[in-house]
């Protein structure tokens, strides 16, 4: 039964599943639409919903080149929730475990570069970025003692540069 103003105030968990629960239904239907089959989880983590599609074929072409049809689908996803609630999302959408497994490639690369840093105390400016991407080698630098990290430039060029602190 949904909650109404004489129940009180949501909680900002309830809302997070609520946002994951809109997400998983638009999702369903996209996958119907295009004939593609997956498992859908929903889930909370670090204040946000998390999405994950998994199991069915051909899942990969909703990744795309380093995840560029993830990254569209993800902010379709968000738009979606956000009409539908009327609150902006900050929703995670991962499909066939990409995100998960290029959060570890990135993590290894920005721990690999901090020590680089350290040992030739030059800076190193990575590739562009998605602000995910982006994210994750911020946090993997940041446990590097010694070094600092931070973005520069415009989207969609915008890059992470290490350098000693």
């Amino acid at each position: 039964m949904p909650k109404t103003a004489q129940d009180g105030p949501t909680s900002a968990e309830d809302q997070l599943v609520r946002e994951g629960d809109i997400a998983g239904d638009y999702l369903e239907r996209l996958l119907d639409v295009l004939d593609y089959d997956g498992d859908i989880d929903l889930d909370v983590e670090g204040g946000r919903a998390v999405v994950s599609i998994d199991g069915g074929e051909d899942l990969d072409k909703l990744v795309g080149e380093r995840g560029a049809v993830l990254e569209a689908l993800q902010e379709l996803t968000r738009l979606a929730v956000q009409q539908a609630s009327g609150n902006r999302s900050r929703l995670m959408l991962d499909i066939a475990g990409w995100r998960a497994a290029r959060r570890d490639e990135l993590t290894k690369l920005g721990s690999r570069t901090a020590k680089e840093v350290l040992d030739s105390g030059q800076s190193v400016r990575l590739r562009p970025m998605t602000p995910f991407e982006r994210k994750v080698v911020h946090d993997a630098v940041a446990r590097v003692k010694g070094v600092s990290s931070e973005s520069e430039g415009e989207e969609p060029r915008r890059q992470v540069v290490v350098f000693r602190a």
